[in-house]
Parts: C-alpha cells; sequence; structure tokens
C-alpha cells in the first residue's frame, strides 16, 4: 500500500512539474508580450521635443538680408525767392534749417548817401537824368565830380522796385577817389549801406566784374531785377578801355 501511494505520489509530481513547464513558458511569453506592447514604444522610439513658440525666436534670431537703403524723400522744386510750402516747408522745419530771414525794405525812394566800409567808399549821391539816347544806347556820363550819380530812368531802392538801381560815378587818375577803390578793394560777399530819403537798406555784394566798354551797353548789367543795385565806373588798371561792375542785393545783415 505504501508502495502504491509511493508511486502515485511520483506520478503526480512528473505531471505537475510537465505542466508546470509548460505552464511557465506560456506565462512568460504572456508576461513578455505585455511588457513589450506596454513600455516597448517607449523603448524603441526617440521622444519628439515639446513644439516651442517659434515667434520670439524669429524676432531675435540675426537675419542675413541686406539692409534696406535709406533713400531720401524727394522735395518738389519751388520757384525761385518763393518760400516753401507743405510739405516741403514741414521737412525744412522737422530738420532744424533755418528759414532765411525776411528782407524788410522801406518804401522805395532816391538814395542819397552810399557807405561801403570795407572799399573805403564813402559818396554822396545826386540824381542824374538822361534824355532817350543815353538811355537806349547806356553810354552815359557823369559830371566830373568824385560823387556818385543815381541814373533816374531805371529802378529806386526800397519796397516796390520794379528795376535794377544804377549808380555811376568818376575814377580819378593821379587823385585818390571812392570810386577808385571799386577796383581795388571791392570783394563778394562785403556788406554796404544805402541811405534814402525813406530810410537805410543793407546790401551784400554778390560780384566785382569787369566789362569792355564796348560791351557793357548789351550785357546783362541792364537787365530789370527789381531791388539789385549796380555801382559803375571805369576800371583804374585800364581806366579807358573797361569798367568794373559791383553787383548787390538787399540783405539782413
Amino acid at each position: 500500500m505504501t508502495k502504491e501511494r509511493s508511486k502515485h505520489a511520483a506520478a503526480q509530481s512528473r505531471r505537475w512539474r510537465r505542466w508546470n513547464g509548460g505552464d511557465l513558458a506560456i506565462l512568460f511569453c504572456g508576461v513578455l508580450a505585455f511588457l513589450l506592447f506596454t513600455f516597448g514604444a517607449p523603448l524603441f522610439h526617440q521622444p519628439q521635443p515639446a513644439p516651442q513658440d517659434t515667434r520670439a525666436a524669429a524676432s531675435s534670431r540675426p537675419t542675413d538680408a541686406a539692409p534696406a537703403a535709406t533713400v531720401p524723400p524727394v522735395e518738389a522744386a519751388t520757384p525761385t525767392g518763393a518760400a516753401p510750402t507743405g510739405l516741403a516747408a514741414a521737412g525744412k522745419a522737422a530738420a532744424g534749417q533755418a528759414a532765411a530771414p525776411e528782407v524788410v525794405l522801406p518804401p522805395a525812394a532816391p538814395p542819397v548817401r552810399i557807405y561801403y566800409p570795407s572799399a573805403a567808399f564813402d559818396v554822396v549821391v545826386h540824381p542824374l537824368d538822361v534824355d532817350g539816347t543815353a538811355q537806349s544806347s547806356r553810354t552815359i556820363e557823369p559830371p566830373a565830380t568824385k560823387d556818385g550819380y543815381w541814373l533816374t530812368a531805371f529802378g529806386v531802392p526800397g519796397s516796390g522796385s520794379g528795376n535794377t538801381t544804377y549808380v555811376i560815378g568818376h575814377s580819378w587818375e593821379g587823385a585818390d577817389a571812392p570810386f577808385n577803390h571799386l577796383s581795388s578793394a571791392a570783394a563778394a560777399g562785403d556788406q554796404f549801406d544805402v541811405a534814402t530819403a525813406a530810410g537805410t537798406i543793407s546790401y551784400r555784394v554778390e560780384s566785382v566784374s569787369t566789362y569792355d566798354k564796348s560791351s557793357l551797353k548789351d550785357s546783362p548789367v541792364w537787365d530789370m531785377v527789381p531791388n539789385r543795385l549796380v555801382l559803375i565806373s571805369c576800371f583804374t588798371e585800364d581806366p579807358w578801355g573797361r569798367n568794373v561792375v559791383v553787383t548787390a542785393y538787399p540783405s539782413a545783415s
């Protein structure tokens, strides 16, 4: 009886071991499959970085694009002597550019004296009426004095003037005279004053030129230019062949 039990127990033990080994294999495979499906994906795929907001990075990242060329604004041209208006005036004010000071002139009136200190020129001015022939030919001979002579047939200095004011005078050989100094001392940029019957006007010299006496009558010197002042005398280095001409315009001084 004991031997029968012993054989039965041994048989039960062998059956258990066979069943338990297969079951363990199946169980192991099941567990392994569970692990692979459950935890395998993260192990075989690289984690993706979290999306970032690239807008801020783009704004701070340096760019390889060339900077845009700066093109200055184009300003519309204004007529000579006209003050800039609208956008042109606003642009000048914004750029800090000072507008040219306005020259306030006394009413047009005959000149009576010219004081030009840098050329040692201080002369009394007398009116000189010329006839039609002299006026058209521009061949005018002043009296033989050291004073200046205003040609009344042309312009009058001051507000409302419609033409050039001409003052002429003699240069002298062998003697000092104010008009001699126009040839030796007058220069562009000089300033001088003209006293008139209505007030004093400051002028700035624009140019000092010489002309052959034969060509002066056909030169731009005789163009109608309001409020221009022209001084004319003989050129001291060639008093018989050339004239010296000083051209000036009112200045705010």
